[in-house]
């Protein structure tokens, strides 16, 4: 009797869960199908009162537009180059890095980490002029080489994989790697990095998402306009004082694609590594 009484209260709770995660899914996609719903119409219904809300049948009017006005898929090429280039080194050094202060005493450990620390709360916008000198030092003001080297010394990423390591590999795994004469590399290569799948997931969506959207330091450094990025392109479909809304909102549609394919494929390995933690934790 108290078993079918705790059930009938758990109910209640249940549902009001499912209710408030149903609501936070629907806040969650509004955006991606208000962009829709915008690309898929003239800018004539965007601004209608009220806003039509419905799907309409001109996006492929509007995405001609869009290809019409830039050079889309040359830009989202140096995107893709760009971002995946990033985001291997970024998994790399950052894993590197982290390994290191995660599980091996060297001077100057613990003050390295809180200057590491420290750069996260700065704003990357300070780093803009320090970085394009250096770049304009080594001759990489105008190339696409020049998004790279600023995003691999990723704080954040460091962080994240430090913390993952120094509870996710046991000590005594490496201490037993050491006995059989592994380094630290091989350490790294075949203990480290098969143990931190789901972390490393995780790291490369947000790696990579953070290199696509990325458009304050390509907007400076990049003068050859056969170079741009997908964002700065997109900003020069804001032109004159009218804007064709829709046309802009076709063109962010057909940017976040890639994003969503990347998500897919990460995400699965971050989720799978994820569970198969807790199963084994339980």
């Amino acid at each position: 009797m108290t078993a079918v009484v705790t059930r009938r209260s758990r109910r209640p709770k249940g549902l009001t869960a499912h209710i408030v995660l149903v609501l936070a899914v629907l806040i969650s996609v509004f955006p991606f199908l208000w962009t829709i719903v915008m690309a898929t119409n003239t800018t004539e219904d965007i601004y209608k009162s009220p806003p039509k809300l419905t799907f309409g049948s001109h996006l492929l009017e509007n995405i001609r537009h869009v290809l019409d006005t830039i050079d889309f898929f040359g830009s989202m090429l140096n995107t893709v180059v760009v971002a995946s280039v990033t985001t291997v080194l970024v998994l790399f050094v950052d894993s590197l890095a982290a390994f290191a202060f995660a599980k091996f005493d060297f001077p100057g450990r613990r003050v390295l980490f809180a200057t590491l620390l420290g750069f996260m709360m700065l704003p990357l916008q300070l780093a803009v002029l320090p970085q394009f000198i250096l770049m304009s030092d080594m001759g990489w003001v105008g190339s696409l080489k020049a998004l790279v080297p600023p995003a691999l010394a990723n704080a954040f990423g460091i962080f994240w994989l430090r913390q993952y390591i120094e509870n996710g590999v046991p000590d005594e795994l490496l201490d037993a790697a050491r006995i059989d004469g592994a380094g630290f590399f091989r350490q790294y290569w075949n203990i480290v990095l098969p143990m931190i799948k789901p972390a490393l997931s995780f790291l490369a969506i947000y790696a990579f998402v953070g290199a696509w959207n990325d458009y304050i330091w390509p907007l400076v450094v990049l003068t050859d306009p056969g170079h741009l990025t997908l964002q700065v392109a997109l900003a020069q479909l804001h032109v004159g004082h009218t804007t064709d809304y829709s046309m802009v909102m076709a063109g962010v549609l057909m940017a976040s694609v890639p994003l969503v394919v990347v998500f897919t494929i990460f995400a699965r390995g971050f989720i799978a590594g994820a569970t198969e933690g807790a199963v084994q934790g339980s």
